[in-house]
């Protein structure tokens, strides 16, 4: 446990020294949701209607926007080599990596949600739901798009891939995210879809290390 608290607080230390990707996953976050009003138009009702589904959209492409360093700078400068030599098994490795991942770009989105939320006209009454919902969900964002990047590691476009990869798998976050408090305003209650992200999360938290880990393996062959 030592190694894997050496290495999460390393990747947190790391995040927050740069500083430039925390901010960019913010910043890209409030931005694509202060930018729908004005797609969209700017009628309160509308936007109350779709404001979960424009929030978790806004997430889930927040966080494809960093998922394609998060093994990349390791792999440039062989450190994911000593990690994979190391005493420490790669999955836990890949975890430790994963829950830094969610600490510094997931945790922050879900935060800040509830006032990006107001803006766009969503009840207050459907704000808790929506944080609880992210709360459960973006970490299976972190542990699913992990997935995506060990993929795509030493590819020549890993954005582009990354993408691709990712965002199919986010489907099921998404729906049952914004299906949540879409359940919540027409009170037939939100526990259902709740317990099905939680669900999807539980179940990325074994799957997804184990599949990461296997890609790195091939991907350092």
């Amino acid at each position: 446990m030592a190694g894997w608290l050496g290495l999460f607080r390393r990747d947190i230390r790391l995040s927050l020294r740069q500083g430039g990707e925390v901010g960019l996953v913010v910043g890209f976050f409030v931005l694509v949701v202060l930018l729908f009003p004005f797609g969209v138009g700017p009628e309160p009702e509308l936007l109350g209607r779709i404001g979960a589904g424009i929030v978790w959209v806004a997430a889930l492409l927040a966080a494809v926007l960093s998922l394609d360093r998060l093994f990349a700078s390791d792999h440039a400068d062989g450190g994911l080599d000593l990690i994979a030599l190391s005493a420490m098994p790669l999955e836990l490795a890949v975890f430790a990596k994963v829950a830094a991942h969610w600490v510094t770009t997931g945790l922050p989105v879900t935060l800040i949600s509830p006032l990006l939320a107001a803006f766009v006209g969503l009840d207050p009454a459907a704000i808790p739901v929506l944080m609880l919902g992210l709360l459960l969900g973006t970490p299976a964002l972190s542990l699913l798009g992990a997935i995506a990047a060990a993929l795509t590691l030493g590819a020549r476009r890993p954005g582009v891939l990354v993408s691709l990869l990712a965002l199919p798998l986010y489907l099921p976050p998404l729906i049952f995210g914004a299906g949540a408090v879409e359940a919540m305003l027409a009170a037939e209650g939100a526990r259902a879809h709740l317990m099905l992200l939680g669900a999807v999360t539980l179940a990325a938290l074994p799957l997804a290390p184990l599949a990461t880990a296997a890609a790195l393996r091939q991907a350092l062959d």
